[in-house]
């Protein structure tokens, strides 16, 4: 049997890089799959791989910085499978690197309303309706950048350590009512957030340089760590910053 048959799971973000590779492998084991994101054409296109793997899916298009849409979401998802067990809170923003003297409002406010704001609300309704179905776990992504800052990045850097609390606070918070939480934090993975740079050999030797395994890391590498987190075998796991790095914040 697979492992998550039956199961009904929210990703978001689900329209490419990780979060696409994510919803596959949940639909490769059994999963009901929906795929939150803003782009239309590729939600369509990962519910198009999702039933080729073998998998029933549904796109939504929701922006997490809303909370009516994330409300809107979590109904849509229960409306359409009779519940929801598992949600990979994905979704977030990586805008270009600048001193946090350079640093705008706008970019401070856009940041944290996406990676903090929109993970807390999208665990608010979540959890409840997780509950609801009797029990299952949430998964949200860090970032090594969450660990180990770099320079450049002190917005991103704090939203990410953001994260990392939020999901702490609520492993512990539902530890005894059957939702367990944890927080996946990737290196850095061949994703379309940095494709450009992969593009040119001085980017992807900067890049690749980075992590003690000398290389970058796949999407499907983290939808491994992500679909450990949720399955029985991790049934006595909440609260746990698992690392998917290439040993770079080691």
């Amino acid at each position: 049997m697979k492992t998550f048959a039956g199961k009904v799971v929210l990703v978001t973000g689900g329209t490419s890089g990780i979060g696409r590779a994510t919803a596959l492998a949940f639909a490769r084991e059994g999963a009901n799959v929906v795929v939150v994101g803003r782009r239309e054409d590729k939600g369509a296109e990962s519910v198009a791989l999702i039933e080729k793997a073998g998998g029933k899916g549904r796109f939504v298009r929701a922006d997490i910085s809303v909370e009516g849409e994330i409300a809107s979401m979590v109904a849509q998802t229960v409306d359409t499978f009779g519940g929801l067990h598992f949600a990979f809170n994905n979704a977030g923003i990586f805008l270009p690197p600048a001193p946090i003297t350079e640093v705008t409002a706008d970019t401070i406010d856009r940041i944290l309303a996406v990676n903090v704001r929109g993970t807390a609300l999208c665990m608010k309704h979540e959890i409840p309706a997780i509950m609801e179905s009797g029990g299952g776990g949430i998964v949200n992504v860090a970032s090594f950048l969450g660990i180990r800052p770099f320079p450049g990045t002190a917005i991103y850097n704090a939203s990410k350590s953001a994260v990392i609390g939020l999901t702490k606070s609520a492993a512990v918070e539902f530890a005894t009512q059957g939702v367990r939480v944890n927080v996946v934090c990737p290196g850095v993975i061949d994703t379309p957030m940095n494709e450009e740079m992969r593009a040119e050999e001085s980017g992807r030797e900067f890049l690749n340089g980075l992590q003690p395994m000398k290389r970058t890391g796949r999407p499907e590498e983290i939808a491994g760590a992500v679909l450990y987190l949720c399955s029985p075998s991790a049934g006595f796991t909440t609260g746990t910053i698992l690392s998917v790095d290439g040993g770079i914040t080691v």
